[in-house]
């Protein structure tokens, strides 16, 4: 996300450019998470990150072009944590349990507010926003890694292993912020192992169809006529 050296008119030299929009960042990073983007409102913005107004809009069109900037850096940080390990030579299974402890290690950790990317979401609600677009961009990413990581221990029903991955992860994270941390970090890495266990166990075998549920009435968690 850093690394920008134009000069802008008036700004100085490039390294001060790049400096003002790391410290934007890096404070719409603290508070976005933290207070939820809406909440959070430019004239703050600009005084905790010590730039001017005509600063922040140098680097910025809007406070929502920003938020989508900042889903973008959280996106990548994942994406180089994950590249480092599977540029290694830790198998397969290694790297899914440590993609598990990781999530333990930040549902664990002080000031954890839930997942970033599902809290952007749930205030950007519209599928064509550009904050909305950026968060389904990072989980179709997340899910293809996932998946092929399950790819690389057998192939079959693959995809079914990296969406439960995924769901494993999306209900730990918000289960460690609405409930007890510890709890939803081991719950997490049970299942983590149970998936691997009969991911891996799988082999060539053709997936057994199972029967449909059936709905249980009245149980619901939208609005009535939502």
């Amino acid at each position: 996300m850093g690394g920008m050296t134009t000069t802008a008119a008036g700004a100085g030299t490039g390294k001060r450019v790049s400096e003002a929009r790391e410290r934007l960042l890096r404070t719409a990073g603290q508070l976005f998470y933290a207070e939820g983007i809406h909440t959070v409102g430019v004239d703050r913005l600009v005084a905790e990150s010590k730039v001017t107004n005509a600063t922040f809009y140098r680097h910025f069109r809007s406070k929502e072009d920003l938020a989508v900037a900042y889903i973008e850096g959280v996106d990548q940080a994942i994406r180089t944590q994950i590249g480092s390990l599977t540029a290694s030579d830790v198998p397969p299974d290694g790297i899914l349990r440590g993609i598990g402890a990781s999530l333990v290690e930040q549902i664990g950790s002080t000031g954890y507010r839930g997942c970033a990317f599902l809290n952007a979401a749930a205030e950007f609600p519209d599928p064509g926003h550009p904050v909305h677009r950026a968060v389904v961009e990072h989980r179709a990413w997340f899910l293809r890694t996932i998946t092929g990581l399950f790819a690389e221990i057998t192939t079959a029903q693959a995809d079914h292993a990296g969406r439960h991955f995924v769901m494993l992860r999306d209900g730990a994270m918000s289960a460690g912020y609405l409930g007890d941390p510890v709890l939803a970090g081991e719950t997490l890495l049970r299942g983590i192992e149970g998936l691997l266990r009969i991911h891996a166990a799988r082999g060539g075998d053709e997936p057994v169809a199972s029967p449909a549920p059936a709905a249980v009435a009245d149980v619901e968690c939208s609005p009535p006529g939502a």
